[in-house]
């Protein structure tokens, strides 16, 4: 974590002179400072990859809530054995 913030700290004190013209389609900016469109896309590709991680967590997490309840039916209609005998003898008087 500290080698990543000695790094980013780095490329922004060597590149602060430096100035890029950013064209987004419809829009374009003129002399948008490297550091800036260096950090905000690495911003917009962390805020795109937690909108996709939480649709497939959200998936993930209905199907193993599926499977928990399949699982948690099939315990309770199970075959008890009745024939079972009581290792501690509750009919039985003590001496």
């Amino acid at each position: 974590m500290v080698a990543a913030l000695a790094l980013a700290m780095g490329f922004a004190s060597m590149n602060s002179g430096q100035r890029v013209t950013l064209r987004l389609g419809v829009v374009t900016f003129y002399g948008v400072p490297l550091t800036v469109v260096a950090f905000a896309s690495l911003l917009l590709g962390m805020l795109v990859m937690l909108v996709a991680g939480i649709r497939s967590d959200l998936k993930v997490r209905g199907i193993l809530r599926a499977r928990l309840e399949a699982e948690d039916l099939e315990e309770r209609s199970r075959f008890v054995d009745r024939d079972q005998q009581d290792l501690f003898g509750e009919g039985k008087e003590r001496s």
